[in-house]
């Protein structure tokens, strides 16, 4: 196992609902069922980061470096980004991604608030939820190439959500981030989920597209995840990066059963750390 890592993906129950704040309630049956289903060991692990305190301590219970909270845009669930700032800037040990929804916000305002987002809170990328806004579109909807465009020219990632969570699976086609890729070859685009359950597809554009990355995550773990492994042990090595999707997993056994899956030795520390540093321009 690598020795130090960075967990690309994660955020506290505390955050919201969606994630399991509230006992009782059909948002943590919900958080629950999706645990059981990707293979958690404790389904009401996520109970624990009830506060950004104690997030931090399971983090450090983990052997985790750092952990990458990223924010989100969308009609059901906004965390803005000054709120990722305040919640992340306390502590070293986690890391702020901000989010924009250019047809909430309109183009020019998404643009100047990726702007604000890195040039004064310092945040290390944007979040895009394409399939999942309102109205729901796909990744190359040109309404998000001046996000894009924004992202490229201040040289911070962009990640784009994924996923079979989706309404509609046609939206959530790898085909889209290879237009994308096309348009804006020195960008760096970072896929979450690793649009699953298009693993070939997105594997295919990757293949195709050096400046694509792939966070499967949670869903490494199922059917065709294997595929995942596979790449990272040949050519793809620098492009396949390790992301727990806390609270959907938990971080301890996330980083426990992605040493089980079979990377080699030489692909590992890429994966768990290295290739997270470069892609986010780290000192950790």
């Amino acid at each position: 196992m690598a020795q130090k890592i960075i967990d690309m993906r994660s955020r506290p129950a505390f955050l919201h609902d969606f994630y399991g704040k509230t006992p009782g309630t059909p948002s943590f049956e919900v958080v629950k069922w999706l645990n059981g289903r990707v293979g958690s060991k404790d389904k009401e692990h996520f109970t624990r980061s009830s506060s950004a305190e104690e997030f931090v301590k399971e983090i450090k219970g983990t052997g985790i470096t750092a952990s990458v909270v990223v924010g989100r845009d969308t009609p059901g669930i906004k965390h803005t980004n000054d709120e990722i700032k305040s919640m992340t800037d306390p502590f070293k040990e986690l890391i702020g991604i901000g989010s924009v929804d250019p047809y909430a916000m309109g183009i020019r305002a998404a643009v100047n608030e990726v702007e604000r987002a890195v040039e004064k809170l310092k945040l290390k990328g944007i979040n895009v939820e394409p399939a999942f806004g309102s109205p729901p579109v796909a990744a190359d909807d040109r309404q998000f190439y001046p996000v894009y465009d924004a992202c490229d020219k201040l040289g911070v990632p962009v990640t784009i959500m994924s996923g079979p969570t989706a309404a509609n699976h046609d939206l959530v086609h790898p085909s889209a981030v290879a237009n994308i890729a096309r348009s804006f070859p020195t960008l760096t685009i970072v896929c979450y989920h690793g649009f699953y359950p298009y693993v070939n597809e997105i594997l295919g554009v990757a293949l195709r597209y050096e400046n694509v990355h792939i966070v499967p995550d949670m869903y490494i773990f199922g059917p065709g995840g294997g595929l995942y492994v596979e790449a990272a042990n040949g050519t793809m090595g620098e492009q396949i990066l390790f992301g727990s999707s806390y609270p959907f997993r938990p971080m301890g056994q996330s980083v426990e059963d992605y040493g089980k899956l079979g990377f080699s030795s030489n692909a590992i520390d890429k994966v768990m750390y290295k290739n997270a540093k470069r892609v986010l321009k780290l000192s950790v």
